[in-house]
């Protein structure tokens, strides 16, 4: 495999925001989705996916970086050779050479080292195995509506084979959270690394969350707010009838209690809070312009007498 800052077009010194945004442009061209049969593309596409899990990975990238692992991610193999001295102590050469003396033995050494590849015991019971890990990860994003993050929902995403896969979206999952699939990432020699969603959620025309709070602007005529009323208010399982107080006024707060949303560890949801916004008639209605004229009249009349 190439090398992986050379698969994303990014210098070695790049910082983790510049590797993670040259991954999204590369990924949204070269997404299965936007290029269906076309082999070659898939197959960029799978190494642009590779490469990011490797640098796009704080640990591992390090871990590169040092030698320590591979552009395929796979543990680099270190193998200490070492051998005995002969009868005259350290340093005293290959005493019988290859053949039975007490100093340098290929036999021994060489079969270290295949016990170990075997997963064997090497010389004095020591248990050898050669290092495995999983596959890498594999990082996808995905968008959602407002409501299907808030209630929970399931999406379906193109893996780079081909495979179709379908992602459950949690209730209450926010902006920019990841999901991991376990198992759904690239093959390893210990298994096969994990997916990594991450989620981005569209904005509601009316809804805005803050925590597990839902926040929404109810416009309010005139006579609404001054003689009170019954009015159905959306939330997000459907609109509910709240009672407006007489005398309301524009920019009050009323609660819906337990109207916002509910994660799935929480006990309880969150509130919904509806912020009043009283909205005269549009064009002005000439009724209700003479009646406010003759109301305005007579409180500056008033306020002269006193």
């Amino acid at each position: 495999m190439r090398d992986p800052y050379e698969v994303l077009g990014v210098q070695r010194t790049a910082s983790d925001g510049d590797i993670k945004k040259a991954y999204h442009k590369l990924a949204k061209e070269l997404h299965p989705d936007l290029n269906p049969d076309d082999s070659v593309v898939a197959n960029r596409f799978k190494e642009v996916s590779a490469a990011y899990s490797l640098v796009g990975d704080t640990a591992s990238r390090q871990r590169y970086d040092n030698g320590e692992i591979g552009a395929d991610g796979q543990e680099k193999a270190r193998y200490r050779y070492e051998y005995a001295g002969g009868r005259g102590g350290p340093g005293a050469g290959f005493g019988g050479g290859f053949g039975g003396g007490q100093g340098f033995n290929a036999e021994d050494v060489f079969g270290e080292f295949f016990s170990n590849m075997r997963g064997g015991r090497g010389p004095g019971g020591r248990a050898g195995h050669a290092r495995q890990q999983r596959g890498p990860d594999r990082s996808y994003k995905i968008t959602v509506e407002f409501l299907d993050a808030a209630k929970g929902s399931t999406r379906r995403i193109t893996l780079p084979d081909g495979k179709m896969l379908d992602v459950r979206i949690p209730a209450g999952i926010e902006d920019g959270k990841q999901i991991r699939l376990r198992g759904q990432g690239d093959p390893g020699p210990a298994g096969p690394g994990d997916a990594l969603v991450e989620v981005s959620v569209n904005r509601h025309p009316q809804f805005r969350r803050e925590g597990t709070d839902i926040h929404l602007d109810l416009p309010l005529d005139l006579a609404d707010a001054v003689l009170g009323a019954k009015i159905a208010v959306p939330t997000i399982d459907g609109n509910v009838t709240m009672t407006i107080p007489k005398g309301a006024n524009s920019g009050q707060t009323l609660r819906l209690k337990a109207k916002g949303i509910k994660p799935p560890k929480a006990d309880v949801a969150g509130n919904q809070y509806v912020h009043l916004l009283l909205t005269l008639p549009d064009p002005p209605d000439a009724e209700l312009t003479a009646l406010l004229e003759e109301w305005a009249s007579k409180q500056a009349q008033a306020a002269e007498t006193d």
